[in-house]
């Protein structure tokens, strides 16, 4: 399949590029950061749709929190084209502060802040939990962004698990997107694979975030099995949830002491959900 690459023609304006930014976890690509402020930070939609529904199609699950990843080598392989000197400051950053800068060439500095990000931003379990509350910071201002409260604590969610995705301040699903998401709903992927000729015309990084916020699952027979429940606690209503194939939770019925140190019980509180990748230990 060829792709068209395009950038901000604004790139051929300097004699030098420098990209600034963290590197963490991230449901498309494994991790953010490096030269993917290129592509898609500045470029058009067709690389934007593709690298998106690539990593859509080999889930998010199975992507997050790798280094070395098919979206990565695109993103590398459409920056080459790029004719300005570009190098990049890569940094690694927590609420706790910094934990390492590394400058050079968009590829080195961004690989040595991946293993270090894979140190400092994933909590390792040893059991799945059976519920778990993520609590979104208000920086997360819709569940485009918010999503991370989910694909963040996936991994770590048992079979027939639920998260719940607690954030009384959002109550849009997208600005931008809301249109389509509404129409198309919150599915597991194979929903869209199997009924391609009914999604195929969608925007491709639209249905990507379809899937990475309603996690893995199966579609088989007309009948969508997903492995795990996701659930709003939000300012978006109920019937907005259930129209789109989420679960609603009240807000206001949620205190968060009584989620508090239940670990035992398989129950669990993230107080600033989308900072840190859960995974089981192996």
């Amino acid at each position: 399949m060829e792709v068209p690459v395009r950038l901000n023609r604004r790139i051929l304006d300097y004699d030098e590029l420098l990209i600034c930014g963290p590197v963490f976890p991230h449901e498309v690509v494994g991790f953010s950061g490096g030269n993917k402020y290129f592509f898609p930070g500045i470029a058009g939609s067709d690389i934007i749709d593709f690298t998106h529904w690539l990593g859509a199609l080999i889930t998010s699950y199975k992507t997050i929190g790798t280094k070395d990843t098919p979206m990565r080598r695109v993103i590398n392989r459409a920056a080459a084209m790029i004719p300005v000197a570009h190098h990049a400051f890569c940094s690694v950053v927590s609420h706790e502060g910094i934990s390492g800068v590394f400058f050079g060439a968009p590829e080195d500095a961004f690989s040595s802040a991946a293993d270090l990000s894979a140190q400092v931003h994933v909590r390792w379990v040893e059991k799945p939990y059976r519920r778990v509350l993520s609590v979104l910071p208000e920086m997360y201002d819709e569940i485009w962004v918010g999503a991370k409260g989910m694909y963040k604590m996936e991994p770590a969610i048992a079979d027939g698990g639920e998260v719940i995705i607690y954030a009384p301040h959002i109550h849009e699903f997208s600005v931008a997107h809301g249109k389509v998401i509404r129409e198309i709903g919150y599915h597991v992927r194979d929903y869209f694979v199997k009924q391609w000729d009914r999604f195929k015309d969608y925007p491709w990084g639209v249905l990507a975030h379809s899937t990475h916020l309603r996690g893995i699952g199966t579609f088989e027979n007309g009948i969508e099995h997903p492995r795990i429940q996701v659930t709003l606690a939000t300012g978006i209503s109920a019937e907005e949830c259930r129209s789109v194939n989420l679960g609603y939770c009240d807000p206001a019925t949620i205190h968060l002491e009584e989620w508090a140190g239940q670990e035992d019980k398989g129950i669990l509180l993230v107080p600033r959900a989308g900072e840190y990748l859960y995974r089981l230990q192996k």
